[in-house]
């Protein structure tokens, strides 16, 4: 049996014995059923639905109603914004970023800068500044929404600020900030300042952004 057949079996047992489900049940129910959406069901829907739909060429968003034991439903709206039409969670995968590789360099004999922090004051007053400047930064993305974040596109390293997907390269620097959704943290304190700044100015947060010592 699979992880969440295990846990359906579970939850099916308490509802028989008429005992309550708590929260974190449920809430692993979730995760292994959105895992298993993204893993599974959209590469196959990307590979068979995606070409029939190539044939359209105005946008649309197709919302898919799934009840057990009850024939798939289907409804049509020309608004293309899915978060306007209803409270949705977004688990489409980022692509694969390709990285070039490149040879070995000669060592140099650099001087190593001192680690920097970051402090950002919000416009209600409080403060954002943790123990390094990686988690300020996942903070703060995570204080001003994750997916309005994701949305505006901003990448680094060709990879979404937000993703869906743990990068080959640079996954040891992905955060994973909501279940399925990792920020990447692979930049320099400065360039988190001015990620930070483009987010600021995007979603009109009154932040202001300064680097620590």
């Amino acid at each position: 049996m699979t992880k969440l057949e295990t846990l359906y079996a579970s939850i099916k047992g308490l509802q028989d014995l008429g005992l309550p489900l708590n929260e974190e049940t449920l809430k692993a129910a979730d995760e292994l059923e959105e895992q298993l959406i993204k893993t599974e069901i959209l590469p196959a829907m990307s590979k068979d639905i995606e070409p029939m739909l190539s044939q359209i060429q105005r946008e649309l968003v197709l919302v898919v109603e799934y009840k057990p034991g009850m024939p798939i439903s289907v409804a049509l709206s020309r608004k293309t914004n899915i978060t306007e039409l209803l409270d949705a969670k977004i688990l489409e995968l980022d692509p694969k970023v390709s990285h070039k590789e490149i040879g070995p360099r000669r060592k140099k004999v650099e001087k190593i800068a001192p680690a920097t922090g970051l402090c950002i004051h919000l416009k209600n007053g409080e403060i954002i500044q943790e123990k390094d400047a990686a988690t300020t930064f996942t903070t703060a993305i995570i204080r001003a929404g994750l997916i309005p974040v994701r949305n505006l596109g901003l990448k680094f390293c060709g990879i979404n600020i937000v993703s869906t997907t743990i990068d080959s390269k640079y996954g040891r620097a992905q955060r994973e900030a909501a279940p399925g959704l990792y920020v990447l943290t692979h930049s320099s304190t400065k360039d988190k300042v001015k990620l930070l700044d483009k987010i600021n100015k995007a979603l009109n947060l009154g932040w202001k952004i300064k680097i620590v010592s």
